[in-house]
């Protein structure tokens, strides 16, 4: 089976499109990539690293130092799909970090967005 377009997509092409829609609605790059660090367990240089190598998806996600575990406690619809009964591991990475942004976008607080309890 064919992988998914988005696995071989770099994770630079899409960065912007996060940052741009964050910034519509008022929020910041810092707060993005809080985000981003937050699900990852990446540095601020690890992630601009993949960033300017322009890293695939797939590469993006199996590098990552310390996926957070609280990233289970997201849960809503993104694309039309709920992201905890995504059953593809790397596609639910992905969304589950298209749903922060989306978080972001919508005006939650960082806390809610990070699942702080």
């Amino acid at each position: 089976m064919a992988k998914h377009r988005i696995y071989t997509m770099s994770f630079a092409s899409v960065y912007p499109h996060y940052i741009t829609k964050a910034e519509k609605k008022g929020r910041s790059k810092e707060e993005v990539d809080e985000i981003i660090r937050w699900l990852t367990g990446y540095t601020q240089e690890e992630l601009e690293s993949h960033i300017e190598k322009k890293t695939n998806f797939e590469d993006f996600f199996a590098e990552a130092p310390n996926m957070n575990p609280n990233r289970r406690m997201i849960t809503g619809v993104i694309c039309g799909v709920r992201v905890e009964e995504i059953e593809e591991p790397l596609m639910q990475e992905i969304r589950y970090m298209d749903k922060l942004i989306d978080e972001l976008a919508k005006g939650k607080a960082m806390e809610k967005i990070l699942r702080e309890q």
